[in-house]
């Protein structure tokens, strides 16, 4: 049975992984502002199912190979925690740009809408390192079947991301006004973000637990 401590470190991590800008909401506001919130919500979908790929992938067959070979799994875990302090100087950097002043992209097709948000997910670094690295730390083996953990802990992200995602893209473009009206708050959320993510990359660094 899972733990309740290992259900909210996993709403935590969901919360400040998806609340950070990185390529999956630039990808989301970007089209929202763009192209309207029906491209927005065609374009979550795609991101939905990559997070799926991702967790199955994740339960059936990469584990098994962290833990035969526990010095990848260190290498990743150390290659994540790197990755999230690279996020977190972008974010507080002089001069960083927030995710709510997006690139202009064309129109697109709801095919196409839905293929970009698949792929960018697929291929951003950020949810590889929070399957990979983040999320199997709270798995307890002494709590019962890891893969089912593993799996309903991966649902959790999934709802979690979603759910934040949606309401970006119902938002983006009042959100976008907002911020652009009131750089103080713009700068607020840089900082914000960039701290949850440092923090969340010193802690990964210094765990010293090895795969569930």
């Amino acid at each position: 049975m899972l733990q309740l401590s290992g259900i909210l470190g996993v709403v935590v991590v969901a919360l400040g992984m998806v609340l950070t800008p990185g390529p999956n909401m630039i990808y989301l506001v970007s089209r929202s502002i763009t192209q309207g919130r029906r491209a927005g919500i065609v374009s979550l979908g795609g991101v939905a199912v990559g997070f799926m790929i991702y967790l199955v992938a994740a339960n059936l067959g990469l584990s098994v190979i962290f833990i035969a070979v526990p010095e990848l799994y260190a290498a990743i875990k150390l290659a994540g925690a790197a990755y999230l302090l690279w996020l977190a100087w972008k974010a507080l950097k002089p001069g960083g740009v927030s995710v709510f002043t997006p690139e202009d992209v064309p129109h697109d097709s709801p095919r196409r809408l839905f293929m970009m948000g698949l792929m960018t997910n697929l291929l951003n670094p950020k949810i590889a390192v929070m399957y990979l690295s983040l999320i199997p730390q709270f798995v307890n083996p002494k709590s019962g079947h890891v893969l089912l953990q593993g799996l309903v802990l991966g649902t959790i992200q999934i709802v979690v991301s979603i759910g934040v995602n949606f309401v970006i893209v119902l938002g983006a473009g009042a959100i976008a006004v907002f911020l652009t009206r009131r750089p103080s708050w713009l700068k607020a959320q840089r900082y914000m973000m960039g701290t949850v993510l440092g923090a969340l990359a010193v802690t990964l660094a210094l765990d010293t637990s090895g795969p569930a």
